[in-house]
């Protein structure tokens, strides 16, 4: 697979088998996302990964309340609400790995930085036949204290980019409709044509 077949074969994947990734697959994974650029070449990355069964279902739980508080009285994430309520909802989508992807201290650049790790990991593990899925519901929780003293994270620490990865129980959808880019500037010369 090169990188445009990744590029395009990348979905977000929500069901899983729950089969932990090999430590050997999991460390391929971390150098890929290490090969991401950097501000300034900062490579200000941590790398935390969860594969206990019961931490994730805990943390699951606790996302899910934390997030309800957190969208109460929003109307435009009120179609979440019966979902996030549900106690057979798991936020992890019973995938045997989460990958935390965070920084020893919070800098102007270190989330960006972070998703660009985390979008090479995720075409690598499109590449190794792995699903992955970004987890944006697990950030908060992640950035207690509690849980950063779990996942390693120093008290200035932060976590970006909590990516699941696992075996996936069905074939990835079909790739989505994009639009094409909506250029609203280009300076200088263009290429005729």
């Amino acid at each position: 697979m090169n990188v445009k077949e990744a590029i395009s074969a990348r979905r977000a994947v929500r069901t899983y088998t729950g089969e932990k990734v090999d430590e050997a697959t999991v460390r391929s994974l971390l150098r890929a996302a290490v090969q991401a650029p950097s501000a300034m070449n900062r490579q200000p990355w941590l790398f935390s990964i969860i594969q206990d069964a019961s931490q994730l279902a805990r943390y699951s739980e606790r996302a899910k309340a934390m997030v309800l508080d957190q969208m109460a009285g929003d109307p435009k994430t009120a179609h979440y609400q019966e979902m996030l309520k549900s106690p057979t909802f798991d936020i992890f989508y019973r995938a045997g790995t989460l990958v935390v992807i965070g920084s020893s201290e919070r800098g102007p650049y270190t989330d960006a930085d972070c998703w660009l790790a985390a979008e090479n990991l995720m075409l690598a593990a499109c590449e190794a036949g792995l699903g992955s899925c970004c987890i944006g519901f697990a950030i908060s929780l992640l950035n207690t204290p509690e849980a950063k003293a779990e996942l390693g994270l120093p008290p200035a620490g932060i976590a970006v980019a909590p990516i699941i990865v696992g075996y996936p129980t069905a074939e990835p959808s079909p790739p989505v409709p994009r639009s094409e880019p909506k250029i609203v500037s280009w300076s200088g010369s263009r290429a005729a044509g």
